[in-house]
């Protein structure tokens, strides 16, 4: 239960922190004095007990990116505490005192970055000024060395357990005037840092949401229809009640609301391979609507790809494109993808007393709350969320619909806790996917083989048969290569879907880079240019672009070319290569990183294609934890190799027809290559790192390809095409 202070000032507020914990608790302070600038209330972010003990709390949900271990060492960092005195904690979810706790959008980093060096900073500082009123001199003649302050003449030296308490008594200075260390002093920050988690990983030992266990803890499964949305009729619930090791079986009615409690069975029993055997006995007659079909929308954007678009996004210049001959044309086109992650979704819960508490594997846990909260009718101050580490997220966990579920059941099962687990087959069958799509390119070359016009008629997916785009189905009026195309004309066609779409890795960008680096390489080749000479063109002079309407990103031509120029430096781009083998080049803007890939790969006669390596280059800003940072990039080049080559989710008759790994699979070891990942250096401000890599991969692969065997790949998955050549 979440304790509320009363109303004190910062003096009152340190001096009952010190009495109650023995130790010096500092945490944001903005809700303390109007005029400091922070975000957050008073928390626990920072504490240090007489005995020496250093513990930073951790805000966001580990998913994985290193985020439990980066935003402590940026802390530790200012506080100058070394890394092996530090005890981390996951801090509990309270955005009242945290702020905003999420994981997604690459976000965590660029967001807390400036505020926890100034947490830090803020707590180094009171040391120092309690060290120094012990010896009587001024804060000048001190400085913090290594979890001690130091007297720079006399050589005296006090710990910061030592001047823990002396510490919790002064009054929290305004951040303003704390001075941050410089970037060349830093000492933790750019080292390669194990997550603080690995050793219990490595142990077994229970983190993850799957791994609850509570005394007395029931266990369900929620069965939902196999068409999005349907309802049950009829159901065998007497039977299934009869069944060894169950408990109870009953109908949730939920709603339509993709986001809510969506209409099913629960099954509760006294541990999962019941509930789960139950679950394949159910026999129910759903009510369901069974029109959506994804080759129906096929046959429909072929179509309406001949014709005018219904919506116009942006249109610069004269891009009129006559038939004359001289047009180079390409339709792009990409599946359905699912999350998959390797942690089925679960969640587990216990309602009692008219209050519900929940051990989550959440990426946004207050979400997950405002859905609770309207699904069950309770009041916010009612619900505990703990967040669990998490295995694997992918922006899946950004949706609460299986917290709902928990919710739904445990408030059923008064008093007693519940756990809620999914099998791989319902993780496929209900998830929130990255949305298809289709792109008609058409694009004119000046006389100089210069892009002069650019036009993309992209047709995407509504929700909830809505005629907007879905989440991750947009297309920006900023997307490249607006702004460095004198002509461009951007459309959109919107079909209403019942299929929920959400945010996937790299929302957006993870499938529109595949199809713009792809044309802007068969426009390259129109243009006789060697495909790096030709981005390079097309990105101009070293210039920093401004969003259009003062809104959005700018782009960083400078920054772009960088990276480019690297990674055709490192991954030998130009060498001759032999028949069958070939290097593609693409590059991509988001979320904030600027990166650009080479892929080296093979394809034999027959077709067979091995991806040899990929090499990536990264503006990122400054690195946080090197080791991390080389995984996120790493993971994620992986991540987009798999879905590029294998992956694609098809729905007919309303439901997903893919069931497990075997018809949705994921890359293997023998097909993975290495990864060679190379950071700019780069005085910008940092950057995520889960996700800016993911995008060029799969343009590069596919132009790579291009390279190999002269076909040009338009359409995804790979597995699915053929690649052979003579």
């Amino acid at each position: 239960m979440k304790t509320t202070l009363p109303s004190m000032d910062r003096r009152g507020f340190f001096r009952i922190s010190a009495l109650a914990g023995g130790g010096f608790m500092l945490g944001a302070w903005n809700a303390v004095a109007a005029e400091e600038a922070a975000t957050f209330s008073p928390s626990a972010f920072i504490r240090i007990t007489p005995e020496g003990l250093v513990t930073i709390l951790s805000k966001n949900p580990e998913v994985g990116q290193g985020i439990k271990t980066s935003l402590p060492m940026i802390i530790a960092e200012e506080l100058e505490v070394p890394w092996e005195k530090v005890t981390v904690e996951q801090a509990p979810v309270n955005e009242k005192d945290f702020g905003r706790q999420v994981a997604g959008g690459s976000m965590s980093t660029p967001t807390n970055y400036d505020k926890h060096r100034k947490l830090g900073a803020v707590a180094r500082t009171m040391l120092v000024q309690a060290a120094a009123n012990e010896w009587s001199v001024s804060p000048g003649e001190c400085e913090a060395i290594a979890g001690e302050v130091v007297h720079k003449t006399s050589g005296k030296r006090l710990s910061y357990g030592a001047l823990a308490s002396a510490a919790a008594k002064l009054p929290v200075p305004d951040e303003k005037t704390v001075t941050l260390k410089k970037v060349e002093d830093f000492k933790l920050l750019g080292k390669r840092i194990g997550g603080v988690d690995n050793p219990k990983i490595v142990t077994g030992q229970p983190l993850f949401g799957i791994d609850q266990k509570h005394p007395g803890m029931k266990y369900a499964a929620y069965v939902r229809c196999p068409v999005f949305t349907g309802k049950v009729k009829e159901a065998n619930l007497d039977e299934i009640r009869k069944l060894p090791g169950i408990a109870d079986a009953f109908v949730l009615e939920g709603s339509e609301d993709h986001y809510g409690l969506l209409p099913g069975i629960a099954i509760i029993a006294n541990d999962t391979w019941s509930a789960f055997k139950a679950k394949n006995a159910l026999k129910v007659t759903w009510d369901a609507d069974e029109r959506e079909s994804f080759a129906a929308h096929s046959s429909k954007a072929a179509e309406v790809l001949k014709g005018k678009a219904a919506n116009e996004i942006r249109k610069s210049g004269n891009p009129e494109l006559p038939d004359d001959g001289k047009t180079v044309e390409g339709t792009y086109h990409y599946p359905h993808l699912s999350h998959a992650n390797l942690e089925p979704q679960n969640c587990t819960a216990v309602f009692k007393d008219g209050a519900l508490e929940m051990w989550a594997p959440t990426q946004n846990p207050g979400s997950g709350i405002d859905g609770i909260a309207k699904a069950l009718k309770l009041s916010k101050d009612k619900i505990t969320v703990h967040m669990t580490r998490i295995g694997g997220g992918f922006g899946r966990r950004l949706m609460g619909d299986f917290m709902v579920e928990c919710a739904a059941i445990a408030q059923k099962l008064e008093g007693t806790p519940v756990k809620v687990t999914w099998t791989r087959d319902q993780d496929l069958a209900h998830d929130y996917y990255r949305p298809g799509g289709w792109h008609r390119f058409r694009g004119r070359l000046d006389d100089s083989g210069k892009i002069d016009t650019w036009a993309d008629h992209f047709v995407t997916f509504g929700l909830n048969n809505e005629d907007r785009p879905g989440n991750g189905a947009d297309l920006g009026g900023d997307e490249f290569p607006s702004r460095f195309v004198p002509n461009l004309l951007l459309e959109k066609t919107v079909f209403a879907s019942n299929t929920p779409l959400g945010y996937w890795r790299a929302p957006g960008s993870c499938a529109l880079a595949w199809a713009i680096q792809g044309f802007v390489d068969e426009m390259a080749h129109v243009a006789k240019k060697d495909p790096l000479a030709f981005r390079l063109e097309l990105l101009g002079d070293d210039r920093e672009v401004p969003p259009s309407g003062g809104r959005g990103q700018p782009y960083n031509a400078t920054r772009m070319k960088g990276v480019l120029k690297l990674v055709a430096e490192k991954s030998g781009w130009g060498e001759k290569l032999e028949a069958g083998r070939g290097r593609g080049i693409a590059f991509h803007f988001s979320h904030l990183g600027y990166v650009a890939v080479v892929a080296d790969v093979s394809v034999s006669k027959a077709g067979k294609l091995k991806v040899n390596k990929l090499s990536a280059a990264a503006d990122v800003g400054p690195i946080m934890n090197l080791s991390g940072a080389e995984n996120q990039v790493q993971g994620s080049m992986i991540d987009g190799l798999s879905a590029a080559w294998f992956q694609e989710i098809l729905v007919e008759k309303g439901a997903v027809q893919q069931s497990n790994f075997h018809e949705y699979p994921l890359i293997t070891i023998k097909d993975a290559p290495p990864v060679e990942v190379h950071f700019a250096k780069s005085d910008y401000p940092p950057t995520g790192l889960g996700e800016p890599a993911l995008p060029p991969v799969a343009p590069a692969i596919c132009n790579a390809i291009f390279a190999a065997t002269g076909k040009r790949i338009r359409t995804l998955p790979l597995a699915k095409q053929d690649l052979s050549w003579s």
